[in-house]
């Protein structure tokens, strides 16, 4: 399952503290998140394993409708992204304008 695929990577209570920064709708902050999540300090290649994870149809884009989706891939209980939280969320890790992450673009979103 994608919950075990993501553990390998992220500890329980990384992934508790990223969903509980973001539980009320419009709160989602994506550097916030990642910060959460202990992502900043992964290496690259555990980076690309999780958006690996995130780009669910294994199209080498993460679209709209599976960012929308994002956070249930930490946790099946949490919520959907509202669309103001996707299109920004979309907006920052689209470096094209082609409406979705690139495989190429996707570790931008992450600063380290």
């Amino acid at each position: 399952s994608l919950g075990m695929a993501l553990s390998s990577i992220l500890t329980e209570a990384e992934i508790a503290a990223g969903l509980q920064s973001c539980q009320a709708a419009d709160s989602f902050d994506y550097k916030t998140f990642f910060v959460k999540v202990g992502l900043n300090s992964k290496s690259k290649d555990q980076v690309a394993k999780v958006f690996g994870i995130l780009d669910q149809d294994r199209s080498g884009f993460i679209e709209e409708e599976e960012l929308k989706l994002f956070l249930k891939n930490f946790s099946a209980s949490a919520r959907a992204l509202t669309d103001a939280e996707t299109k920004a969320f979309l907006a920052a890790g689209d470096s094209d304008g082609d409406g979705k992450i690139g495989v190429d673009g996707k570790t931008d979103l992450i600063k380290r």
